[in-house]
């Protein structure tokens, strides 16, 4: 992908002087009395503030917090605790700005945080108008939160059509690399990973990665549909049966192209959904009427750790398994060790997969983390991301 990186900017003296429009996302979970109860995405922002200081700008930053209404200013929807947090952080007062639209004090050197972005009339929608107000506050804009990269709203996507340079911060520009790297031009074989409990969430996903992925390991009640498509009784378990004709149709287009949905050949069952219900191992093709399948097998681990420590690049969405229970939790653990010592490039997303990799410890045998959720998703999807293309269309002229 070709775009403008905020960090060339900084590096050739172009962001000196200048005023710098910074969309983060300081979006971060806070408590009834409104207090931050955990703060990474305000420390993940921090490079990219420290990089617009260090480089003599003016600068400025927003985000959205929660769901605020359009115009109708309520205390909760606030950056206050946000500014109070960044400022402790970065040891300096960060002054909190409420009208921003209409200009905005700020010198070379300086730090403000602008009031939550969404507060604005227009901002969902994109209004033209208020895109072009945004563009005007400053000389330079730098989309630096991946995680609206799939939402075109007036602070991520106007500001950047109408802004004099449009660039990306250090953070969305190594979600781009990542993403370029593991499915623009990956090292083969490629393996994607998708699990999850429902096929109709990630049917999307599974059919676009249907067509350029060399296996496609899945897992969790999407596991379960296929085998009821591959013809196995699956018990109880969760499956969606109206998609089975659907889950045929990825089985079908990945034999194809001589690629493969491996399909679990023994599992871990029990009677009831419960942490302490005893597990028992058997072959897929002895699920008995009353079991629920809650876990790939050893068997299934070992032979897709194989597959995984021999790929050259791995995507990685969503938990095999009930991880959480910890009878239930060894094909996931399985599937983490696997992609944590594979010698391939790996990317992986999504709530419950950054679970598994903080539970296991991976997080430094990982190459990629990515923490966008629903643009990581739309991503894996096929659809090329707002924040994307525009920034590839000004880098172009």
């Amino acid at each position: 992908m070709n775009f403008i990186r905020f960090s060339d900017l900084c590096a050739n003296g172009q962001a000196a002087g200048k005023r710098v429009f910074i969309r983060a996302d300081l979006n971060v979970p806070q408590d009834d009395k409104g207090s931050i109860t955990e703060d990474t995405r305000i420390r993940a922002s921090m490079p990219c503030l420290q990089m617009a200081l260090d480089a003599g700008a003016a600068v400025m930053v927003t985000s959205h917090l929660g769901r605020p209404t359009e115009g109708e200013f309520k205390a909760a929807d606030s950056l206050a605790p946000v500014a109070q947090r960044l400022g402790e952080l970065m040891q300096r007062e960060i002054p909190l700005v409420s009208d921003w639209m209409e200009g905005v004090d700020v010198k070379p050197g300086q730090i403000v945080m602008l009031e939550n972005c969404r507060l604005n009339r227009g901002e969902k929608k994109n209004d033209e108008a208020l895109a072009r107000k945004m563009a005007a506050l400053c000389d330079i804009f730098v989309h630096d939160a991946f995680g609206t990269a799939h939402r075109a709203e007036a602070s991520t996507y106007g500001i950047a059509q109408y802004a004099k340079i449009a660039s990306a911060g250090p953070l969305l520009a190594a979600e781009m690399d990542a993403i370029a790297k593991a499915l623009s031009n990956p090292r083969r074989p490629l393996v994607a990973i998708v699990a999850g409990s429902k096929v109709s969430t990630k049917l999307t996903i599974l059919k676009a990665l249907a067509n350029n992925v060399d296996q496609l390991i899945v897992g969790g009640g999407i596991a379960n549909t296929f085998m009821l498509a591959a013809g196995l009784n699956i018990g109880k378990s969760l499956a969606e049966v109206d998609l089975l004709d659907d889950a045929k149709a990825v089985i079908v287009a990945m034999k194809a192209r001589g690629a493969e949905v491996p399909i679990p050949t023994d599992v871990v069952t029990a009677k009831t959904f419960a942490a302490d219900a005893p597990a028992t191992i058997k072959a897929a093709t002895d699920v008995a009427d009353d079991d629920l399948i809650l876990d790939i097998g050893p068997d299934t681990t070992a032979r897709l750790a194989a597959q995984l420590k021999a790929a050259g690049t791995i995507v990685w969405n969503g938990p095999v398994g009930v991880f959480e229970f910890e009878a239930f939790s060894h094909g996931t653990e399985g599937i983490a060790r696997a992609v944590a010592d594979s010698s391939g490039f790996s990317i992986a997303g999504g709530g419950d997969t950054l679970a598994a990799i903080a539970k296991y410890g991976i997080e430094k045998d990982v190459d990629y983390i990515s923490t966008g959720g629903g643009a990581f998703l739309e991503v894996l999807e096929g659809k090329t991301l707002p924040a994307f293309e525009i920034l590839e269309k000004r880098a172009a002229g």
